[in-house]
């Protein structure tokens, strides 16, 4: 059974192979941030399941040629991708929305946010949107972004 990191790291491979058919194993390596071994694991898999074609362009050079099955697998794999982006989006973006809800009837106006990156961004601008301010005062109550996930302290509640 394929992984998620497997689809993305199949995604990744399959995007930099179309850049640049020549890339070594080593360069992809350092691309995606992964060891060569890794690499090469995928790119047999790949190999295998016919999305990938390998030929020898000189003594110890090899060309990845992504084959029309690997240009549909690619195809499916970043709507896939983005289809999994969309539903992150609209599960934090929901969570935050009722929360803000909730606080702007209990009054609230301002809050604080603890966290940097794209769902922190979400958070924000959905705040925003509600009525929040977001202000840097860690009193009041506090979205805390942890990865993909948010979480609301309030003043007085233990948030360990």
């Amino acid at each position: 059974m394929e992984t998620q990191s497997d689809s993305s790291h199949d995604l990744s491979l399959l995007e930099n192979i179309e850049l640049d058919p020549d890339v070594t194993q080593a360069d992809l390596a350092t691309q995606l941030g992964v060891a060569v071994g890794t690499i090469n694991w995928h790119l047999k898999r790949l190999v295998e399941k016919g999305y990938v074609k390998v030929k020898r362009a000189e003594r110890r050079k090899l060309k990845y040629i992504i084959t029309p099955e690997g240009l549909s697998h690619r195809a499916r794999l970043l709507v896939d991708y983005v289809e999994q982006q969309f539903n992150m989006y609209r599960r934090v973006r929901q969570k935050v929305k009722d929360a803000a809800i909730q606080l702007r009837s209990e009054g609230v106006e301002r809050v604080h946010l603890l966290g940097e990156g794209d769902v922190a961004d979400i958070c924000r601008l959905t705040c925003l949107e509600q009525g929040l301010a977001i202000v840097d005062d860690p009193s009041l109550p506090t979205f805390e972004v942890r990865g993909l996930s948010v979480a609301l302290f309030k003043p007085g509640e233990s948030n360990g």
